[in-house]
């Protein structure tokens, strides 16, 4: 594979031909790129948006992602931040630090996953910025996205007696990073290398090509159900679930044996030594959304696939707890993931 030095094309060439012959797939986007700045039009209905940060060496490491892969969960983890809102994301900009290691083909990997991700989820890339950066590869992403007006769900609504529910399973991206790590640290930097990754593909594609929840969010529209209180897990349940009880005020009740586990993130517990429960509440990156529903919609709920029934909201003086298979109550810690940490 050829190499092009980014500085043999310039900030604008460069510009050009990662993004010259994108096409707007939202009626909402008038102007993309191109501007000093875009135009988007939402004609009523409330817009959202997020920003993501993610630093080489703290949130990445190229010794195993790929750029691609790198690309596609960067615009992933912002859309799962509108949907956690119950919104649909329409636009990304894209802004980049580039050290001098790095060529343009790399960068046309990465966008090849960021431009994938886009068509996947019908998203536009309307504008960025790039810089040249002294401490590795930088990526800022800040995702714009709508929902109709009331339609919004935050963190803060949850009341006593609703149900809590997650979509899918907990705590395989973090078992993916674990070996990720473990064979880097098996690689004596040889070119010859065989990781062991045979059995645990499920894993290695939640760590590395995660996806967000839309089709969650469809089929609660389908069903006629809005939440009352609504998170993504990026930072491990436990974390994200005391955020919601935070802010709305209550406490809560989750039962050890309703956390959806996958097989493969059993297996690799046990092979970690590690404590597959402890893994569940804490490990992060999951990106399913943690939601609260109020009691009378239950039978509602049953009609959708991929969620789980966990738990129950309480009152705030009952505190938060984890009941166990015994019957124990644990109380419910922030041990998840802490991205101001001094580690």
């Amino acid at each position: 594979m050829s190499r092009t030095e980014i500085a043999t094309l310039g900030e604008f060439g460069l510009i050009e031909r990662l993004t010259g012959d994108i096409t707007p797939l939202q009626e909402s986007t008038v102007r993309g790129i191109g501007d000093d700045a875009a135009i988007l039009d939402y004609s009523g209905r409330q817009t959202l948006v997020t920003t993501d940060l993610l630093l080489e060496g703290i949130h990445f490491d190229l010794v195993y992602v790929p750029l691609k892969h790198l690309g596609y969960k960067a615009a992933v983890v912002n859309f799962s931040d509108i949907y956690a809102m119950n919104g649909r994301p329409e636009q990304i900009t894209v802004s980049l630090g580039i050290s001098k290691r790095f060529s343009v083909e790399d960068l046309e990997s990465f966008y090849s996953g960021l431009r994938l991700a886009c068509e996947i989820y019908g998203v536009d890339i309307v504008g960025g910025d790039t810089t040249s950066s002294l401490t590795g590869f930088t990526i800022s992403i800040t995702c714009i996205g709508s929902t109709a007006e009331g339609h919004a769900v935050c963190r803060d609504g949850a009341k006593e007696s609703d149900l809590i529910y997650v979509s899918g399973d907990l705590g395989a991206s973090y078992m993916g990073l674990q070996l990720l790590e473990r064979e880097k640290a098996a690689w004596d930097g040889s070119g010859d290398f065989q990781p062991d990754f045979a059995g645990k593909e499920y894993l290695l594609e939640r760590q590395l090509k995660p996806e967000a929840r839309k089709d969650v969010i469809k089929a609660l529209e389908e069903n006629g159900i809005l939440p009352t209180a609504m998170i993504d897990l990026s930072d491990g349940l436990s974390s994200d679930l005391l955020h919601i009880c935070k802010q709305s005020k209550v406490g809560c009740q989750v039962y050890e044996e309703r956390l959806p586990i996958d097989y493969q993130t059993a297996m690799m517990a046990e092979t970690f030594n590690m404590n597959v429960t402890t893994v569940a509440l804490n490990g992060g990156e999951d990106y399913e959304l943690l939601f609260t529903v109020p009691l009378h919609q239950h039978e509602r709920m049953n009609g959708i696939k991929g969620v789980h029934l966990i738990g129950h909201i309480a009152k705030e003086e009952q505190g938060c707890y984890l009941v166990t298979r015994d019957g124990q109550e644990m109380q419910l810690r922030a041990q998840g993931w802490n991205p101001i940490s001094e580690e």
